[in-house]
């Protein structure tokens, strides 16, 4: 049956048979680029360039520049069945790759593949391809190139010429008949340009990390166990649960590294990871200034880092066993007598030193009121000698 199509609604896809070989100028390695053609079903405006291959990242780029060398876009796209379009074929409901159906979502149009075996239903770009293969491979098949972009380059040039040769039984060329039927009715291209991303699946395990990349990403501990979908975009990695997204980190290509929100932990692992000084830092800050004075002074008192945290670390213990009201006073407390130790500490609170008024004397000193009675004051040493003897007290 003849098929009459409608100005500016099928653009056809698919890739030749054809390939070109590329030198690389280096080693001498020869490889394959293949060629994509589209085709517009009203006028037969042709649009051809090289890829390496037809993976969904060639495939996805050479859909967006074909989109930009006609400058709009058509209702219907109709491709191949290849796996980077198509996930699952089916004459009644094809299932599209995700990446795929971004584009279409993209750029507005409806992807309608064709039936499977059935070249006939993409015709316009089957004949596409073989004027192609005639009019430009065959032109370029004594050339020797050695990048992808003088390939191209030569594509172009070709292309071109093919776009303004006459038709024999039509009136006109495949540029004139584009600028009169197609042109006109193609919608403009989207404002922005469309951002390429993958899709994969990946389950939640056991620390709530997703393996993507071989890097992991954290996600709320809630999902252990659950099969996330994850876009992975040039600079970002999302992962949905459903159509809600839970998680959204800045993509990384360290192999086997870890990007890890803290507050996707539960209660008792964020615990534990703000259990270094910039962590109990923080924590102190969102106590009060008092707790922030206490810390770093056990941070920097000239021990050995790791008993200095396990100091510090102490010092936020008390507050689960005494609340933070009471923490508070004790570090106002062991601050005014200029000791911040975690032992006064405990010794303020078990005291209930931190209950009472202030002494309004700034003078750092251990009052008797600290350790108790056994604590002897300063003017107990009042007559005492340079040389550390008593003048009341005999020899020995």
């Amino acid at each position: 049956m003849r098929q009459i199509h409608r100005a500016g609604e099928k653009m056809f896809v698919d890739y030749c048979g054809q390939t070109v070989p590329v030198k690389d100028p280096k080693t001498g390695t020869v490889r394959e680029a293949q060629v994509f053609v589209s085709v517009l079903g009203a006028s037969n405006y042709t649009f051809a360039e090289a890829t390496w291959s037809q993976k969904l990242s060639d495939w996805i780029g050479s859909h967006c520049r074909a989109f930009a060398y006609y400058g709009g876009v058509p209702e219907i796209l109709v491709p191949d069945n290849l796996k980077s379009g198509v996930s699952k074929p089916c004459r009644y409901d094809p299932a599209l790759n995700p990446t795929y159906q971004d584009l279409a979502q993209h750029y507005g149009v409806a992807v309608i593949p064709a039936r499977v075996r059935k070249p006939k239903d993409k015709a316009k770009v089957e004949t596409g391809v073989q004027v192609v293969e005639r009019w430009i491979l065959a032109v370029l098949r004594h050339w020797e190139f050695f990048s992808l972009d003088e390939l191209n380059q030569a594509i172009g040039g070709l292309l071109e010429r093919l776009n303004h040769r006459p038709f024999r039984k039509l009136e006109g060329t495949r540029r004139s008949r584009f600028e009169k039927l197609d042109q006109p009715s193609l919608r403009p291209l989207p404002l922005e340009a469309f951002e390429y991303a993958e899709w994969a699946k990946a389950r939640v395990d056991n620390s709530y990390h997703v393996c993507v990349d071989r890097h992991f990403y954290s996600v709320p501990y809630t999902l252990v166990g659950h099969e996330l979908d994850v876009r992975l975009t040039a600079d970002s990695v999302e992962c949905l649960h459903g159509s809600r997204r839970v998680a959204c980190h800045v993509r990384s290509f360290d192999r086997d590294g870890c990007t890890t929100i803290i507050e996707h932990m539960p209660e008792s692992h964020r615990r534990y990871a703000e259990n270094d000084p910039e962590g109990l830092l923080r924590w102190a800050e969102g106590v009060a200034e008092p707790v922030v004075s206490v810390i770093s002074s056990i941070l920097g008192d000239g021990r050995h880092p790791m008993r200095s945290l396990r100091a510090a670390e102490g010092v936020r213990s008390l507050e689960k066993s005494y609340g933070t009201e009471r923490l508070v006073g004790a570090c106002e407390r062991a601050l005014r007598i200029g000791s911040t130790s975690l032992k006064t500490l405990r010794s303020i609170l078990s005291l209930g030193q931190d209950t009472l008024p202030l002494p309004e004397d700034s003078e750092p000193s251990l009052s008797p009121e600290l350790g108790g009675e056994h604590v002897r004051g300063a003017g107990y040493y009042a007559g005492a000698t340079d040389t550390g003897v008593s003048e009341e007290v005999g020899p020995c």
